[in-house]
């Protein structure tokens, strides 16, 4: 039983604290639903457990075409393609020097007498598998869902590994100087070897003929083909969703395919005595490494649950939310703010009055206890 001089009952202390919890209540509440705003906006690639998002996500593709917005892009990555024309001019450059002249005595012979044979693989078809097959592709995706970012860093990355597999190729080719293994008929098409008194060859062969027989290692028919190929198959697991877990070897078929073909053309370098096996095994490893350094600077790994996409896209998706969404976040805050702080109002001038009325109750008490009238 509270005490006669206990005024906080008076005052209105307990309402007040009562305030105090509901507009900390309200405020959480503020802050829950800003800070979900704002967590949909700042964690662009995570994964998602609802594939509906994906699936709209699919869904707002096709605004973004070559002719609304390839010129953006283009120009946003200016800087890329003049590297490109780079590469270019470094690779034609490492073609044009000639190669280290390695020693090759009599006695190593044995090994570099198999016999000149043309290609299997011309040289003229590279471009047509390794470069022309992926871009028609990937006009086939672009065709089905009309996405300019998707078109633009496929093209971009697939040009990037196969220049950069070819300086590296070509660099390795000059500075190694490894003999081919039909490299006695090169440098001698009469069969009839000549030595100086080193020991050395002195081929009397075509120039040309010659240079080539010293650029074995590594394979470039084969880095190429694994460059050119090999980022199809990356493009195409992540495309076709081949590692969702779902366990459809169908999928896996169809990635392994082109790397298929690579691997043949790798043997056929073997058999064409053009190339020793370890050239082969050398320049697939080396047109694999590159190619998946360039296809996940543009696209994110197939196995992430947003493989199917490139970064940019996702990129233009969540600044797009955000220019949304972001305003929107301020106004409902403020909103609840104004609409916490008049509620507070009232309930303070409420309380107020209510203090002051008691507390002209509770000095008249007093007055008629002191004057002898209770």
């Amino acid at each position: 039983m509270a005490s006669w001089w206990d005024l906080r009952p008076f005052f209105g202390f307990q309402s007040i604290r009562t305030l105090f919890q509901d507009l900390s209540s309200r405020r959480l509440g503020i802050s829950a639903v800003t800070g979900a705003h704002f967590s949909s906006i700042n964690f662009p690639l995570i994964d998602k457990k609802n594939e509906e998002d994906f699936r709209t996500r699919e869904v707002q593709l096709g605004s973004h075409t070559v002719s609304s917005h390839g010129c953006a892009v283009a120009r946003t990555h200016k800087h890329d393609w003049l590297i490109l024309l780079l590469l270019v001019l470094v690779v034609i450059g490492l073609y044009v020097i000639h190669p280290f002249h390695r020693f090759v005595g009599k006695d190593m012979m044995t090994d570099l007498k198999y016999p000149l044979k043309s290609n299997t693989v011309p040289v003229w078809s590279i471009p047509m598998y390794a470069v022309l097959l992926p871009i028609v592709i990937f006009l086939v995706v672009y065709i089905r869902r009309r996405d300019v970012y998707d078109l633009h860093h496929a093209v971009l990355g697939l040009f990037f590994s196969l220049l950069i597999t070819a300086v590296i190729t070509e660099a390795i080719k000059n500075a190694v100087g490894r003999p081919r293994p039909d490299f006695f008929w090169r440098c001698f098409p009469d069969g009839k070897d000549v030595y100086d008194k080193l020991g050395d060859v002195i081929c009397h062969g075509e120039k040309d003929v010659i240079k080539e027989g010293y650029k074995s290692f590594p394979s470039g028919h084969t880095s190429w083909s694994f460059s050119g190929l090999g980022f199809l198959s990356l493009y195409l697991s992540g495309k076709i969703k081949a590692f969702d877990r779902r366990g459809h070897v169908a999928k896996l078929c169809i990635v392994f395919l082109p790397l298929l073909f690579a691997s043949l053309v790798g043997i056929s370098r073997v058999d064409d005595y053009w190339h020793h096996w370890q050239d082969v095994f050398a320049g697939g490893l080396l047109g694999l490494t590159v190619t998946t350094f360039c296809y996940l600077q543009f696209f994110p790994p197939p196995y992430h649950s947003e493989g199917w996409g490139p970064y940019a896209y996702f990129r233009m998706l969540e600044e797009s939310r955000g220019m949304t969404q972001v305003p929107n976040v301020p106004n409902s805050g403020q909103a609840q703010l104004s609409e916490v702080h008049t509620d507070s109002e009232e309930r303070q001038g409420c309380h107020g009055c209510m203090g002051l009325s008691l507390s002209r109750d509770h000095n008249a008490i007093l007055h008629d206890v002191e004057s002898g009238r209770v």
